[in-house]
């Protein structure tokens, strides 16, 4: 049985908690061992969690454990994650039971897929992918690693989401258009036109900021 060892115990870290216990192998592939994070008080107000064992920095790796980086921006989830990797670390996918998945999609490694989460066929998604709850992907849509797409967000057919770029909350990227590098749709986000490396827009329709 693998023991796995969440990266963040902020909010984000206590809902990847609560969904790993309702995903696709927890109990019978994995159970959680505790979290990571640099500040050991951060759960001291909440109740029913395992236990911040100490930081990534200082963990060092046991022969069952497995990690997840529930971390949402995506410069410090590379950062953590490339930090715990260059030690061995092994890196799992959290699916929760109610997310559905199409027909020849593929994906990496490291990934969280959460509740009610609607992926078409034909997807390709890379590695160290956040997808949060009720997000739509449409078919033939690519998301590359360490994207974030926030909840209720959605990507149509054939479009395309590159390294480190985030899809916020409620936002809509139309069939055939790319979000670049590093880039960011604002919440709410009406994204019609492709959006450049490093850009942010915000709107409807999406312009930059």
């Amino acid at each position: 049985m693998k023991e796995l060892l969440i990266i963040g115990a902020r909010g984000f870290g206590r809902e990847t908690y609560n969904m790993a216990l309702e995903s696709v192998g927890y109990g019978t592939e994995f159970i959680v061992k505790g979290f990571l994070d640099d500040n050991s008080d951060a759960l001291n107000s909440y109740q029913g969690y395992p236990a911040i064992l100490c930081s990534v920095e200082e963990y060092n790796i046991c022969t069952d454990d497995v990690f997840i980086c529930a971390l949402g921006d995506p410069y410090y989830k590379r950062k953590y994650v490339e930090m715990m990797a260059s030690k061995g670390g092994t890196f799992i996918n959290i699916i929760h039971r109610t997310a559905i998945i199409g027909r020849n999609t593929t994906m990496g490694t490291g990934c969280i897929i959460s509740q009610n989460v609607h992926i078409s066929c034909d997807v390709s998604i890379g590695n160290y992918v956040t997808i949060l709850p009720k997000a739509v992907v449409g078919h033939d849509a690519s998301i590359k690693d360490y994207c974030h797409l926030g909840a209720i967000s959605f990507m149509g057919g054939f479009s395309k989401m590159n390294e480190e770029s985030v899809l916020h909350t409620s936002a809509i990227l139309l069939p055939h258009k790319e979000i670049d590098l590093k880039a960011v749709a604002g919440a709410g986000s009406m994204v019609y036109k492709n959006v450049k490396s490093n850009q942010t827009v915000f709107g409807n329709p999406a312009q930059e900021l």
